[in-house]
């Protein structure tokens, strides 16, 4: 089995209202429970980031779609960790999962 790299994007910040953040964060851990021991690393969310380019300029990170955190699972192809994907609770904040194979080093 592969190991494959799930990148968030967008989805919002973190609703301010405690009940509302408390569903949310529900729907992220039920995900990752019907994921069972496909998940590897839950991950985290990123903070904003700086772009660093080979000329050394620095600017605001991702552009217009920055990473918003990660997940490492386990999978059998590709296509099985989009199946995994098609399930994440960041769609319904407008979000979108970036999905990719991590070679065995």
């Amino acid at each position: 089995m592969a190991k494959y790299i799930f990148g968030f994007h967008g989805g919002g910040d973190m609703p301010a209202d405690p009940k509302a953040a408390e569903a949310s964060m529900a729907r992220w851990i039920a995900w990752y429970e019907n994921m069972g021991s496909a998940v590897i690393d839950m991950g985290t969310p990123a903070m904003s980031a700086k772009t660093v380019e080979s000329s050394g300029k620095v600017s605001n990170g991702g552009g217009s779609n920055p990473l918003t955190g990660y997940s490492i699972i386990e999978a059998r192809d590709i296509d099985s960790a989009v199946a995994h994907a098609r399930g994440c609770p960041i769609y319904s904040a407008g979000g979108s999962v970036e999905v990719a194979e991590l070679l065995p080093m």
